[in-house]
């Protein structure tokens, strides 16, 4: 140590000696595995401190001057680096405690620093007084350590059923230590170490603090004296002494004094104690196997100077200073050596054994049993230790059978002692003072001794021999109870010495010997005994009373028959029963001594009674004695209050039968007790006590309602008022002889309260004011007394305001810490007041609610606002503190702690309170620091769980104390959700003054930071996280580790603390690591804990994720990702615990592909840990009652519990079933009870039993959601490139092939199903974009020919075959569970679509390349995924058809989009030709006109429900998959798809389009669309379908025209206010492009050459409609080319806001071109239909080919061909301008790696909304969306280029068709004959009579016309065309074309007509 002095700051005289006796605990009580080798080491590494018992290290000046230097030098400590300054103050306080322990000074410093380091654990105390407790808790630690140690050797009193490896080790390591001189070392300890010394040292140097600290330092020194002496007296109980140790103890007893009351101290007695084992050879009786080994181990016999050395000294040594105490010893040793002398081997021991006689006369001379009764009896530890009681019963029955000559001796002095003293009495002498007592003294020890028995021993049976008579299995003696074997010698010996003693008993020893029957009565059989002992006795019945008592003093018979005659006698003697009377001090009739005599009868009466119900029965029913009305009739009668007293103890007991209550209730109303004065003058209270015991006893048997009827208004009411008036409310006031009395009158009554109260239950009739008549007149009746309690606590009446005074007086009292008389009664006392509270508070809500119901006129305030009262005594409102106060005993007082906890927790539930409870608490400083450290004190109290409901009372104080903190923490969690401040956040550390979100949380100590219950919780929780097995409290305690873990939950869930308890348990904790790395928590036994266990972390879990990833803390995000996801094994724990073992995989396993040493994600093994499969209860069994009703009424009982699962109330059931079987009538109801009774006790259970299933799969339910949001916060919220795509995959497939396995499964529980659907959809997304992301990521190169991106094609099959797996097994039920799986397949089914790849425009690959090129990936995995789904069959159809058609709305969405999905890849039309034969097509059909109405609807201006919009879309977008085949569009139009469009009349209601007003209507969230916006919703996709079915309808081409021309016409008003429509929106230029579309395809003039005849009214009436569409199409151009063209693009510009999508934009260039393009083939069309060849051809154009003005042409004036001309202008631009964007885009796509940031940002910005949305994308990803961006802006271009190409032909053929008329054919008109027709060709008919008729052309114009055309036509526009020809025809078929009618326009313009 000199070379290198650091300092343990866990210091070395605490720290380690913790460790050892956590150590010794856990081997040899917990009896924890592997716990045998830890042992070892300890005992190896502390065997010094063992032999140096409470030695402390030397001081030195080394180390004085080390210590001194730490101020100035440092100091190094364990295990921190460097040297650390200690402040000069910290030096000082390790001087004085090193002088003041006379230990080391380093010692003495460690010391310290624990102590500054335990603080927080300590609040209120410094470091120096910590220390003072860690000084001496230290020593606890090692004198407990011996204790246990010894405790657990081999020996002959006990075993501990300990292995015998432990065994072994502790025998031979305390071996050890015995022969090194533990005895000395430990004796000398006993008489150093003593509480005044220690503390007056202690006083001297200051170091004590306030009276817990007191309290704590004398408990401790107390335990370690104890401990000490224990661990002799456990020794000596095992193996005996040695002879010097023997001669020690007995010359340390030799010196031992008394208390004040004469009794040992429990430190001497456990001396005592050890003395008599060393001397005891009574256990060689027994004759165990081992008793051979024992004889040899005993020195008494092997050893003759042993006995001779420890004989001298007993009989020759000095007197003792206690001569009690050597008598004792003196006795036991007489004893020995009579049991020695009976032995073969005493023979050698001769010379001693003779002397027993002497040394048991000399030990009555020395007062021996008195000695034993008070000085060891009144010991207080004596009952405590069962021992002691055993041995302490073999020292009495050695002595009754051993010495049977002595007790004769004994019996006749005691006969000739009554002679003396009778004659003394008769001569009137005093009796001589000389008389010995001994057998007084014996029977009084016998009596006491066996009255206690609180081990439940029955000792007193040996007393008692069982005769023939009486031989029963139930009734054996203390011998093997095999019936009629002769009972051993011993047994026999005892049973006469009791019947014996009573024959012809002296008047002297009459009250002993009553005394002794009473204690050898207590017990259930003995009882029976003494009873059957007291009628033997009497005298034969036959006997004539008159002749007197010939039989036994001691009988049933003398003593009811002198009851009756006192009874007898007193009734004559007192006249007048007025208290008056009571006032004379002499009372006539009973003398002292009688008295005495009487009140020991009552009291074995009471004994008998008590134990046994059948003399209960059978004395009370004794037709002679009539017990219950002579003892009644006594009560009248002028008796001393004490015996009085006793009579109603005795009436008590006789009312623990509710058989004999009820008549005694009756009795008591005619005998009309009276309390009176008396006893209140002599300030004693023995009778009001007994009255309230009494009271207490029926009201438990037996209450009945019609109490007093006849007599009064029935019910308890009177004694009710008398209790709570006379004797409650008076007890505060009244004065006491004994202090201790005044609260035992309190506990007494306050009892019979908290029973009334237990018991009632509040009923409407309670509240109704009924009257009963009585003597004639009506009066009211009582209320029952529960009701009348509850009105009184629910007022601020004097009750209640006692209760509270209580409250608080009892806080003080033990605040003090001090014993005081009546503290256990004033504590019981307490505890009822808690209890009244807490009943009140659980009942007030029902009992308010009825007294609402009633209207009644009562006031009632509900408690906790009454608890908001001002004190009476403190002026403040804290009798809510006060409560709290209790808590902070706990370990005193556990039961106070727990109503408290209880009373807490209810009061808790108020959200209007909170704010006020907060002040309570926080109101005074010191107080409020007690308050939380008693809250923290519970949850931090070291219990071991024991949860099995033993009656040992500790462990009765361990389930106490577990379910203290169960209240504690509930009682946390529910203010947790209401706003702060409130209680929770305060006792859990937040700051509740200041905003929750600032406050800091920090270690407790650290910055002052008390701890706190978060810390308490923290720390339960932490326990054993380090070791491979776990927390501990998970498996010791599973309930309270789920509210821990819900605790937390909480508080990381609520937004306010959130973020600094999030930030606390990552930084100071690293909780959630240790903890996730021991899921999945196992336990067998109670499974639905451990899964609420789970559920709770893993929510926390999934918020921290999500947390740690938006705050980019990326490594604490990765390492929780690692340790969830890895299937690597690797190392978790220092000990080389690997994971979980290789686990047998099921489908998943051969998708490793080789890959041995996985392991199972940890992910995986939680969802292994959840049992899908369910047992459900079976039916109920019924005879009698009717299982509809039964169900009926187990519905109505259920109610919502604690954790939120919905449960029946099983006491509510109970009772109502019972009292259904009460309220039946008849003989045959009585016969049957028994029987319906079982029935009820069988419904109970099956209800326990369902609710226990229920319960169960809510917590299933719950731990699926949990991992379910655990997994998915993992998918979306964590950055994707922590886990890379590949690995995702693998991981996505393994969690959904497990999933889909556990759930397929035969017994999967349905209630489990809508979870895993919810997950398997999610996962399913995931797994499609991983795919999807990947490919993109890999470029069009992507795909490899093995398989899929990196999750093979086969595990894709896989996990399709099991989404149609789960998709068939749901059967008709489950629709909406059906709507996720077929979200899953839709997702699924996407991969294998092929991603969009940017049209390049170059020349493509000839069709024969094409046709033979080998299968890509994508169209291989399509084809793989439809013979997969057409190998289920028509199953699989019938299910999506039906759900297509009918159900919920979301699931018919889905349903019709996975049709939608399917019939898209479906090649062969399978699924098409089921849709068609089985109807379900005409259904979807039919349907729309149903839609119809509610499509109306949407059209209101107020938004209404959006879902009739939603499935017409998908089922439109169906039809229109539908229609793109040949087959599906004639299916349709059979199906008669356009008469139900025709018919439905939403198409008429388009919304006008006043800007303003659809402004103001439009929803503020700019969710809800516009009217208009909805209509076009209607609009467009019907629009859509109709040109679908034109282009797929070419064979029957005219059928589909002519339904869809019917449409125009019937709805052409519409079509025209949308033709004309101004508006340029998005929406609007879709309509037109669609409609457009659709009118060049019908309104033809070919369609009146139809197949059937029509009438020319109808033929006009057509021509007439399509004449219109044809007028409307072209003004609609002259718009959009001419007049207004600059407008609409400037509105565009300005319709698409600048942060809006790029897309937008170009969507509406694409429609604008697209309405072009219609337009010219609509013109193209008409043109060719019109005639073959120009001469004959129709005009559509005007010949004038000057560009239009930009002033509107009037829609009467024909378009010029001009129009055309600038059309064709435009095109060409338009052409080139899209063609450089297009070559742009495609550079840029070619090489979006190398693009500048600022240009990659601009294009994802066309993807992602908002400003700072760009910014927060990683960079892989954009560069994905980059790439996807100009993938979409190269396919838009090639379509722009596309419209561009196809306008310019068809402009240039519309050009060419009207100049080659016109400048041909045409015969130009002179003005003046207009009235002739001029050409040869027909009539422009489109323009009817209304127009320019082309026959108005003159000469003039058709020159004009060529000049402007020959101006306009130029030669560069030329050029420009041919160069869009060279650019974008020549890789089409139609190649050259533009060429040619470029010539044939030149050729018409330079070369006039000939």
């Amino acid at each position: 140590m000199a070379t290198q002095m650091a300092v343990n700051s866990g210091a070395s005289l605490w720290g380690p000696l913790k460790e050892l006796w956590e150590a010794v605990e856990g081997a040899i009580w917990r009896r924890q595995p592997e716990s045998v080798h830890l042992l070892d080491l300890q005992l190896k590494k502390h065997k010094p401190s063992f032999l140096t018992l409470f030695k402390n290290p030397m001081k030195s000046a080394e180390q004085r001057e080390k210590v001194r230097k730490a101020s100035t030098e440092g100091i190094a400590i364990q295990g921190q680096q460097g040297v650390r300054l200690l402040p000069e103050q910290l030096i000082s306080e390790a001087f004085i405690l090193s002088d003041l322990f006379d230990l080391g000074e380093l010692a003495a410093l460690e010391l310290l620093l624990a102590g500054e380091h335990q603080q927080p654990h300590f609040p209120g105390l410094t470091r120096g007084l910590v220390a003072v407790l860690l000084y001496w808790d230290g020593k606890r630690c090692v004198a407990n350590s011996l204790r246990s140690l010894i405790q657990s050797r081999h020996g002959k009193t006990f075993t501990l059923d300990l292995s015998p490896e432990l065994v072994n080790l502790t025998t031979r390591f305390t071996d050890e230590l015995m022969a090194q001189g533990l005895t000395k070392q430990i004796l000398n300890l006993i008489s150093d170490v003593s509480v005044t010394r220690e503390f007056e040292r202690l006083q001297k140097e200051k170091g004590l603090g306030n009276e817990k600290h007191r309290k704590e330092v004398s408990d401790l020194i107390k335990e370690c004296r104890q401990s000490l002496a224990e661990c002799l007296f456990a020794w000596t109980c095992q193996s005996p002494l040695s002879k010097e140790d023997t001669l020690t103890l007995i010359g340390h007893l030799e010196m031992v004094t008394a208390e004040a009351d004469g009794s040992l101290d429990s430190v001497n007695l456990a001396l005592v104690m050890s003395l008599l084992y060393c001397l005891d050879v009574s256990f060689l009786e027994q004759g165990t196997e081992d008793r051979e080994d024992l004889l040899q181990a005993l020195p008494l016999l092997t050893e003759k100077q042993y006995v001779a050395a420890v004989h001298s000294r007993l009989v020759e040594g000095q007197g003792w200073k206690l001569p009690g105490l050597q008598a004792v010893v003196q006795l036991a040793w007489a004893l020995s050596l009579r049991a020695l002398s009976q032995l073969p081997q005493g023979a050698a021991l001769v010379e001693f054994t003779e002397a027993d006689e002497a040394l048991a006369d000399q030990a009555l001379l020395g007062g021996v049993f008195l000695f034993l009764t008070e000085g060891i009896l009144g010991s207080d530890d004596f009952s405590q230790e069962e021992f002691y009681t055993r041995r302490l019963h073999s020292l009495i029955t050695d002595f009754l059978a051993l010495m049977p000559v002595k007790v004769k001796q004994l019996r006749n002095r005691a006969d000739e002692d009554a002679r003396l003293i009778h004659m003394a009495l008769q001569m009137g002498s005093e009796p001589p003072s000389s008389l010995r007592k001994d057998l007084d003294h014996l029977m009084i020890l016998i009596g006491e001794f066996y009255s206690k028995d609180p081990f439940e021993l029955e000792l007193a049976l040996e007393f008692w021999c069982p005769s023939e008579s009486l031989q029963h299995t139930s009734f054996t003696g203390s011998f093997l109870g095999v019936p009629l074997q002769r009972p051993p010698h011993k047994q026999v010996v005892l049973s006469k010495f009791v019947r014996q003693m009573g024959d012809l008993l002296p008047a002297t020893l009459y009250i002993p010997y009553l005394r002794m029957l009473k204690g050898l009565a207590s017990g259930p059989r003995c009882s029976h005994y003494c009873f059957s002992l007291l009628k033997t006795n009497g005298a034969p019945h036959g006997e004539n009373r008159q002749a007197g008592i010939s039989g036994s003093v001691v009988s049933w018979e003398h003593f009811f028959h002198s009851l009756m005659l006192y009874h007898e006698n007193l009734r004559r003697d007192v006249p007048s029963a007025d208290s008056m009377q009571y006032r004379h001090p002499p009372i006539r009739g009973i003398t002292q001594r009688e008295l005495d005599g009487l009140t020991a009868f009552l009291q074995l009466l009471t004994t008998i009674i008590t134990w046994s119900e059948n003399a209960r029965l059978a004395l009370c029913e004794h037709p002679q004695w009539t017990p219950a009305v002579v003892m009644l009739g006594l009560l009248q009668c002028s008796v001393q209050p004490v015996l009085k007293a006793q009579i109603l103890h005795a009436l008590a007991a006789f009312g623990k039968s509710p058989e004999i209550a009820a008549s005694l209730w009756q009795s008591l109303e005619y005998t009309q007790v009276e309390l009176n004065e008396i006893e209140s003058i002599c300030e004693e209270y023995p009778l009001t006590r007994a009255f309230c015991h009494l009271i207490s006893t029926l009201v438990e048997s037996a209450l009945p309602v019609n109490l007093g009827a006849g007599l009064r208004a029935p019910g308890f009411q009177p004694y009710l008022d008398f209790l709570r008036d006379s004797v409650f409310l008076a007890f505060p006031t009244r004065a006491y002889r004994q202090p201790a009395e005044k609260w035992e009158v309190a506990e007494a009554v306050l009892e019979v309260f908290h029973k009334l109260l237990r018991e009632y239950e509040p009923q409407p009739a309670d509240f109704l004011q009924e009257m009963v008549e009585l003597q004639g007149e009506q009066v009211p009746a009582n209320k029952p007394p529960g009701h009348s309690l509850m009105f009184h606590l629910l007022n601020d009446s004097p009750t209640f305001s006692l209760c509270l005074n209580l409250l608080e007086e009892g806080a003080r009292h033990l605040d003090t810490y001090a014993p005081f008389p009546g503290k256990k009664q004033l504590e019981s006392a307490v505890l009822h007041c808690l209890c009244l509270l807490e009943l009140a508070l659980q009942k007030e809500v029902t009992f308010m609610d009825l007294l609402r119901e009633s209207q009644t006129s009562l006031l009632v305030s509900p408690v906790e606002q009454l608890l908001q009262g001002v004190s009476a005594q403190s002026r403040r409102a804290d009798h809510i503190t006060n409560i709290a106060r209790y808590l902070y005993h706990s370990s005193s007082n556990p039961d106070a702690a727990f109503q408290s906890a209880k009373i807490l927790r209810r009061i808790a539930r108020y959200p209007n309170i909170q704010a006020r409870l907060v002040g309570d608490f926080t109101h005074d400083q010191a107080a409020s620091e007690k308050l939380m450290a008693g809250f923290v004190e519970c949850l931090d109290s070291e219990e071991h769980f024991f949860l099995d409901s033993d009656s040992d009372p500790e462990k009765r104080v361990g389930r106490i104390r577990h379910e203290i903190k169960i209240h504690i923490l509930n009682l946390l969690i529910t203010p947790l959700e209401l706003k702060g401040p409130n209680l929770g956040l305060y006792l859990l550390g937040y700051e509740v003054k200041k905003p929750v979100s600032s406050t800091n949380l920090q270690d407790p100590g650290v910055l002052g930071c008390p701890r706190s219950c978060l810390h308490a919780i923290l720390s339960l929780l932490q326990r054993g996280s380090e070791w491979r097995s776990g927390p501990v409290l998970t498996k010791q305690a599973p309930q309270l580790a789920e509210l821990c873990y819900q605790v937390i939950y909480q508080l990381c869930v609520c937004p306010d603390t959130s973020g600094p308890t999030m930030r606390y348990l990552r930084t100071s904790q690293d909780f959630l690591f240790s903890h996730l790395q021991h899921l999945p928590f196992i336990l067998l036994e109670n499974e639905i804990a451990a899964l609420s266990q789970m559920s709770w972390l893993m929510k926390t879990a999934a918020i921290e994720l999500r947390v740690t990833s938006l705050n980019r803390q990326r490594s604490h995000t990765q390492r929780l990702l690692n340790l969830l996801l890895d299937d690597q094994p690797h190392t978790l724990h220092a000990d080389g615990e690997t994971g979980m073992e290789e686990e047998s995989r099921s489908v998943s396993g051969f998708l490793h592909f080789g890959m041995v040493s996985k392991v199972r994600r940890r992910l995986l093994s939680v969802l292994d840990s959840i049992d899908f499969s369910q047992e459900a209860p079976e039916l109920l069994q019924l005879d009698f009652f009717e299982r509809a009703q039964i169900e009926q009424v187990i519905t109505n009982c259920e109610h919502v519990n604690e954790q939120g699962h919905t449960v029946c109330n099983v006491k509510l059931l109970h009772r109502v079933l019972v009292a259904e079987i009460n309220a039946l009538q008849g003989m045959a109801a009585i016969g049957q009870r028994p029987l319906l009774m079982e029935e009820v006790n069988s419904i109970l259970q099956q209800v326990v039993e369902r609710n226990r299933v229920r319960c169960s799969l809510s917590a299933k339910r719950h731990a699926l959601q949990s991992w379910r949001s655990l997994v998915e916060t993992i998918l979306t919220a964590c950055p994707s490139e922590l886990i890379p795509a590949d690995q995702r995959q693998l991981i996505i497939r393994d969690l959904l092939l497990d999933l889909h396995d556990k759930v397929l499964s035969e017994d999967a529980a349905g209630e489990l199903m809508p979870v895993v659907a919810g997950a398997v959809f999610t996962l399913t997304a995931h797994l499609s974009q991983s795919v999807l992301s990947e490919q993109q990521g890999a470029g069009p190169e992507g795909g490899s020919g093995s398989g899929f991106a990196s999750i093979a094609n086969s595990a894709l099959h896989l996990i399709l075959r099991k989404l149609l797996d789960f998709t068939l097994c749901t059967g008709g039920g489950f629709q909406r569970l059906r709507a996720h799986i077929y979200g899953a397949l839709l997702y699924y089914l996407q991969i294998a679509q092929k991603p969009e790849k940017p049209e390049t425009l170059q020349t493509g690959t000839s069709m024969w390349e094409r046709l033979t090129a080998p299968e890509d990936c994508f169209s291989k995995l399509q084809r793989e995924n439809l013979a997969i789904i057409e190998s289920y069959g028509t199953a699989l159809m019938e299910v999506v058809c039906r759900d297509a058609c009918d159900g919920h709305e979301i699931g018919r969405m889905l349903a019709l989009a996975v049709l939608d999905r399917v019939l898209s890849i479906d090649r062969q039309c399978q699924w098409l030709v089921y849709l068609c034969n089985s109807g379900y097509l005409r259904v979807l059909v039919e349907s729309l006109r149903q839609d119809d109405a509610a499509l109306q609807t949407l059209l209101r201006p107020q938004p209404p429900l959006l879902k009739p919009l939603y499935i017409y879309e998908s089922k439109m977008a169906l039809l229109t998959r539908v229609a793109k085949t040949a087959q599906g569009a004639m299916e349709l139009l059979r199906c008669g798809l356009v008469g139900q469009l025709v018919e439905c009349q939403v198409f008429h209601m388009l919304p006008q389009n006043d800007a303003l007003r659809v402004f103001g209507r439009r929803d503020p969230s700019g969710f809800i669309p516009s009217p208009l916006e909805r209509y076009r919703q209607i609009l467009l996709p019907t629009l859509r379908l109709m040109q679908v079915i034109l282009t797929s309808t070419t064979t029957h081409h005219q059928q589909g025209a002519a339904q869809v021309l019917q449409w125009l016409i019937v709805h052409s008003d519409v079509i025209q206010s949308i033709l004309h429509g101004q508006d340029m929106s998005m929406g609007a230029l879709q309509e037109l492009s669609l409609l457009t579309a659709i009118i060049s395809k019908t309104a033809l003039p070919g369609a009146l050459e139809m197949g059937q005849e029509i009438n020319s009214a109808a033929l006009m009436e057509l021509q007439g409609h399509i004449g219109r569409f044809q007028r409307q199409s072209l003004s609609l151009l002259v718009r959009l080319v001419g007049t207004d063209r600059a407008r609409y693009l400037k509105q565009i510009e300005e319709t698409v806001s600048p942060g809006d999508l790029a897309e937008k934009r170009e969507e509406m260039e694409v429609s604008m071109q697209q309405i072009c393009a219609n337009i010219m083939e609509y013109c193209q069309t008409l043109l060719l239909q019109s005639s073959a060849e120009a001469q004959f051809s129709l005009c559509l154009f005007s010949p004038s080919a000057s560009e239009p003005a930009d002033v509107a042409v009037p829609s009467a004036r024909v378009p010029s061909l001009g129009l055309v001309l600038l059309l064709l202008k435009n095109s060409a631009t338009d052409f080139f301008r899209y063609h450089d964007s297009h070559r742009q885009s495609l550079n840029k796509l070619e090489r979006v790696e190398q693009l500048p940031p600022e240009e990659l940002k601009e294009l994802c910005q066309g993807l992602v909304s908002g400003s700072g949305g760009v910014e927060k994308i990683p960079s892989v990803q954009r560069n994905v969306l980059a790439k996807r961006r100009l993938v979409l802006l190269v396919n838009n271009r090639a379509k722009l280029l596309a419209l561009c190409s196809y306008i310019i032909e068809t402009c240039l053929f519309v050009i060419w068709r009207h100049l080659e008329f016109y400048l041909l054919y045409c015969t130009p008109t002179d003005p003046k004959d207009s009235l002739l027709p001029g050409y040869r060709g027909q009539l422009s008919s489109i323009y009817g009579g209304r127009g320019l008729s082309v026959s108005r052309v003159s000469q003039q114009d058709l020159e004009q016309l060529q000049s402007d055309v020959a101006n306009s036509f130029n030669e560069p526009l030329q050029r420009k065309l041919l160069e869009v020809e060279g650019l974008y025809s020549k890789t089409r078929s139609r190649h050259t074309f533009i060429q040619a009618l470029t010539r044939r326009i030149r050729g018409l313009v330079h070369h006039a007509k000939g």
